[in-house]
C-alpha cells in the first residue's frame, strides 16, 4: 500500500489513470482503491481479468459499484453470455467494462502450440473475433496489443481500445514477459486511444521523469512531429 501511494503522489500530475492489478488487489483489497482517490485526481483501472460463470462475473461486479472505478477488465474468452453479465452488474453506472482479447504475454505460435487453437488462426483474427464479442455484448472497449489495434478499429470503430506492452523509444522493446510491444507513438499511429505503461516507469530511477518522457512522446504523436 505505502508503495502504491507513494507512487501516486509522484505521478499524479502526469498520469490521467492508474491501473491496479491482480497483486496489489489480492494483498491490500479495495482500500487500495480508496487510498488512490485520496491522493490523486486520477481515474481508476482496475484490471482483474474476470473469468467465471456468468452470475458470478455479474455479482463481482455489482460488488465493485461502490468503489470509484473506471474500468474494469473481464477476459473474452470467458465468452459473449460471460461478457454481457459483465456489462449487466454494471448497469447505468460509471464503470465500464473492457473486454481483453489476447494477453501481450503471448507469441505469435503460442496459442495454437499451448491452447490449441487451430494452425491457421492468427492472434490477430483471435483478437479481433473476440472484439466483436465485446462489443455484442456491450462493453465499452477492449484491451489488445498495439500490433492488431489497428485491425480491431478497422472492424470496430465504436470500441476504444486500451494497449498495454507499451516501451518508449529509449527502452529496451523486448527481453522480457511481454512479447508483443510497441512505442507509444506506434500504438497511437495505429488507433489506441488508452496506453497502459508499466515498468518503463515504475522500474525507472526516476519515475516522474519517465512518465514526463511519455507524455511528450504521445504528445508529438498526436501532433503527427518526429
Amino acid at each position: 500500500m505505502d508503495e502504491a501511494v507513494s507512487f501516486v503522489q509522484k505521478l499524479g500530475g502526469s498520469v490521467g489513470m492508474f491501473k491496479v492489478g491482480l497483486e496489489l488487489f489480492i494483498k491490500e483489497g479495495p482500500a487500495v482503491l480508496t487510498a488512490i482517490k485520496d491522493h490523486s485526481d486520477a481515474e481508476i483501472f482496475l484490471d482483474l481479468k474476470l473469468h467465471d460463470i456468468s452470475i458470478t462475473v455479474e455479482r463481482s461486479v455489482k460488488s465493485l459499484l461502490e468503489h470509484p472505478v473506471r474500468f474494469l477488465t473481464v477476459h473474452c474468452s470467458g465468452g459473449e453470455t460471460m461478457l454481457q453479465a459483465a456489462v449487466q452488474g454494471a448497469g447505468n453506472s460509471a464503470l465500464q467494462i473492457l473486454g481483453v482479447t489476447v494477453l501481450t504475454s503471448l507469441g505469435p505460435d503460442d496459442h495454437r502450440q499451448e491452447l490449441g487453437y487451430r494452425k491457421d488462426l492468427t492472434l490477430t483474427d483471435l483478437a479481433v473475433t473476440r472484439a466483436g464479442m465485446a462489443e455484442k455484448a456491450g462493453c465499452t472497449g477492449v484491451v489488445c496489443s498495439g500490433l492488431e489495434v489497428s485491425a480491431i478499429r478497422k472492424n470496430f470503430q465504436n470500441l476504444k481500445t486500451v494497449v498495454p506492452g507499451i516501451r518508449p523509444v529509449a527502452n529496451d522493446l523486448g527481453g522480457n514477459d511481454q512479447k508483443r510491444v510497441m512505442t507509444p507513438k506506434q500504438a497511437i499511429q495505429s488507433g489506441a486511444d488508452y496506453l497502459v505503461v508499466g515498468r518503463p516507469i515504475r522500474d525507472a530511477a526516476d519515475p516522474k521523469a519517465a512518465a514526463d518522457q511519455i507524455v511528450q512522446e504521445i504528445s508529438e504523436a498526436l501532433s503527427g512531429t518526429k
